[in-house]
């Protein structure tokens, strides 16, 4: 890679690891602004009210994450889609440990593990994220956006949305978490198309090439604003009804998933790809997936580490049980009951 492309590649990831510090703190002022709202007894974001428009926490979130967005826009201009949308698994990091200190929300040592295999999965990911083909005009990204397959997922994805949006979410939003993710997620993929043919529209201005004149900038900029509107909406109801550790996460996956998945289709990045490069990129983001199950499935199980110490500490000082242990976990095996309640006598203090 010459040192140019080198460069700006370094450029582009440093501006989304900031971008994943401001986004993932404005999860946390979002939510204590929502928070405060709701002890006030208001109508909550999640049943259709608005008044967290007048809370200055929520309007503090919402800076913060227009800063990081900022930055994520300018990231988008410098590296390839599936460079940067992986690094948005820091700002899970930062939110679940945010939100364990400020929002009292418990983050367990399944949480922590899966958190730092999402980090685990998006360096991985980095490391073997194809290269796009270059796209250095509006008319060429004109050319790829009229793509018959480009063209075929959009529209997918568009009938996805709108039957998450007048369907499903009025009758299911507020007891599955994912309803009001998929829709954050799947519009994000536009979003992420607009901000990138917007971000070659600003390299060309400032080359002083003449893109005002071009229909296709206004219509991004269309794209952009109703997609990103759509998001915040759909995430402050999800913000609202659903913990903040298992948004973020949640979120991350399937957002990462659908604009990784756009970027391949409209930029053809795999098709250069070598076979290590594609098991490496894939085993990364299953590793992300992991980590994600960890933070979502066992986010009700109290263990902490130091329970865990002293349970192998314990077992270690009383070999002589060892026949009677495994007596029990057999009949363990055979009464489901009798196992949790091994379970909770094992990790009570």
């Amino acid at each position: 890679m010459p040192s140019g492309s080198k460069y700006h590649l370094y450029i582009g990831l440093a501006l989304a690891i900031v971008s994943s510090i401001f986004i993932g703190s404005s999860f946390i002022l979002k939510k204590k602004g929502l928070l405060k709202l709701a002890d006030r007894g208001v109508t909550r974001a999640g049943q259709g009210g608005y008044s967290y428009l007048k809370e200055w926490l929520w309007w503090a979130g919402l800076l913060s994450m227009g800063l990081g967005e900022a930055a994520n826009f300018a990231a988008y201009a410098f590296a390839p889609a599936t460079l940067v949308t992986p690094l948005g698994a820091l700002s899970v990091l930062i939110s679940a440990i945010l939100s364990s200190y400020f929002l009292n929300e418990k983050l367990n040592i399944h949480g922590k593990l899966g958190c730092i295999l999402s980090i685990l999965g998006s360096t991985v990911m980095v490391i073997h994220a194809p290269e796009e083909e270059e796209v250095t005009s509006l008319d060429e990204m004109e050319r790829k956006l009229q793509d018959p397959a480009f063209v075929t997922f959009a529209v997918l994805l568009t009938v996805v949305a709108l039957v998450l949006i007048v369907v499903v979410a009025p009758r299911r939003g507020q007891t599955n978490i994912l309803i009001y993710v998929l829709i954050c997620s799947l519009i994000g993929a536009f979003s992420v198309s607009s901000v990138k043919g917007l971000g070659i529209a600003i390299k060309q201005m400032l080359e002083r090439k003449p893109v005002y004149g071009h229909p296709l900038v206004y219509i991004l900029v269309g794209i952009l604003v109703l997609s990103v509107s759509t998001q915040i909406n759909y995430l402050n109801k999800a913000l609202d009804t659903f913990n903040t550790s298992l948004v973020t996460p949640i979120y991350y996956v399937c957002f990462t998933t659908t604009v990784v998945t756009c970027s391949i289709i409209l930029f053809k990045e795999w098709s250069s790809m070598e076979l290590g490069d594609i098991i490496g990129t894939l085993s990364g983001f299953c590793n992300i997936i992991i980590g994600i199950f960890l933070l979502h499935a066992f986010k009700n199980t109290n263990i902490t580490w130091s329970q865990l110490m002293s349970t192998v500490a314990k077992e270690s000082s009383l070999p002589h049980l060892e026949c009677e242990t495994s007596h029990t976990l057999l009949e363990s095996m055979e009464d489901p009951a009798l196992a949790y309640e091994e379970d909770n006598i094992l990790f009570s203090q």
